[in-house]
């Protein structure tokens, strides 16, 4: 059980790492998100994001959406690290 609660926890962190990266991306107009790779980064975290941007509508040109969606992948993962000890 333990291993399976690991596992999602380290998958959430490198979720969070990817999300956050095409975050910082985004602040470079020049980049085609129709290459590779960002098409891909694009593929892998657009979902996710849609989520929040139907919730949080963009404020003065500023996408808030996700810092609210990595907040929340944030405590997930806080979660399970938690819950994954208390396991052991």
């Amino acid at each position: 059980m333990s291993l399976l609660i690991n596992t999602l926890a380290t998958f959430l962190q490198i979720y969070t790492t990817i999300l956050f990266v095409r975050v910082i991306l985004t602040w470079f107009p020049n980049i085609n998100w129709y290459n590779q790779p960002f098409a891909a980064l694009s593929q892998m975290t657009d979902p996710y994001l849609n989520l929040f941007r139907s919730i949080i509508p963009p404020i003065g040109g500023m996408d808030f959406s996700a810092m609210l969606a990595i907040i929340l992948l944030q405590v997930a993962g806080s979660l399970l690290g938690n819950l994954a000890f208390a396991v052991v």
